[in-house]
Parts: C-alpha cells; sequence; structure tokens
C-alpha cells in the first residue's frame, strides 16, 4: 500500500478526526518555499478524538499507530510515528488553544479531500512561540503574506 499524506488526510476525513495542520506543510500552503518530509498536526486532545485518530492511523497503514492507546497518546505533548510517511501528532502546542484555533482554521481542498489548517495568524503563532531557527526563517515569509512587515 502506498502511504501519502493524502492517504493520511483522507482516513481523517473518514473519521471525522479534528486536526490542524501546522509546522512545515502548512508553512508551505501559506507560500513558504521550503520542503519537509513530515506532516505536524495538533489534535483535539478528547479520548474520543484520540481514538478517532488512531482509527484513522491505522486505517491509513501506519502500523506504528497500533503500538500506543488513546490515553497514552493524549498523556504526551508529542507522539511520532514513523512509517512510509511520518506523523508528528501533536495534543498541545505552544501558541495555540485548539478550540479557538478549530474555529479559525481553513480548510482546503486537495483533489477534492477537506484538509483542516491552522489559520495564517495561528501558524505563525505557532511559529513565533517554537522560535526555532527554521521556523524564524518561516515567519519572515509569513508576515509578507499577512501583509505584516
Amino acid at each position: 500500500m502506498s502511504i501519502s499524506h493524502r492517504t493520511v488526510y483522507e482516513s481523517f476525513a473518514s473519521h471525522d478526526v479534528k486536526y490542524l495542520v501546522i509546522g512545515g506543510v502548512a508553512a508551505i500552503a501559506y507560500g513558504v518555499p521550503r520542503n519537509t518530509v513530515d506532516l505536524d498536526v495538533v489534535i483535539e486532545p478528547t479520548p474520543a478524538n484520540a481514538r478517532a485518530l488512531l482509527e484513522a492511523l491505522r486505517e491509513a497503514g501506519l502500523g506504528t499507530a497500533h503500538l500506543i492507546e488513546p490515553d497514552d497518546l493524549l498523556a504526551r505533548e508529542i507522539t511520532i510515528f514513523e512509517d512510509v510517511v511520518r506523523v508528528d501528532v501533536q495534543t498541545r502546542t505552544p501558541g495555540l488553544a485548539f478550540a479557538e484555533a478549530w474555529e479559525r482554521r481553513s480548510v482546503l481542498s486537495l483533489g477534492g479531500v477537506p484538509v483542516n489548517f491552522a489559520s495564517l495568524d495561528d501558524l505563525i503563532a505557532t511559529k513565533e512561540a517554537a522560535a526555532r531557527p527554521v521556523d524564524l526563517e518561516d515567519l519572515a515569509v509569513l508576515r509578507k503574506a499577512n501583509g505584516a512587515t
């Protein structure tokens, strides 16, 4: 089975997972010209959503999703599922309150598949909070896209 980000998004949609794409993939969606191999998402940190997420990852073919239970996932800030595609799942991330960010999300279509992205403002807030060198590089482009200097 060929696993791609699209496969993951389709499975998230079919399981009604509440997630937001953040990180490099979101930065690229907002115009940052760079590459990334992993998919970073932050999820609504509830038991039902954690179960849905794990079911979706398993259905998408990520075998490492069989190695963790929902309660363990929720107890961690980040869990990395490293398979044919790498998915980094965060239950919380600096600079972002999930419930408010969910209301501000941008839903983009990838070949007919809805994908939930953190809003540009929320992505900027997460990049500012992380402040790693790659985040600071992304911020310059993101701020320009947001009309800031």
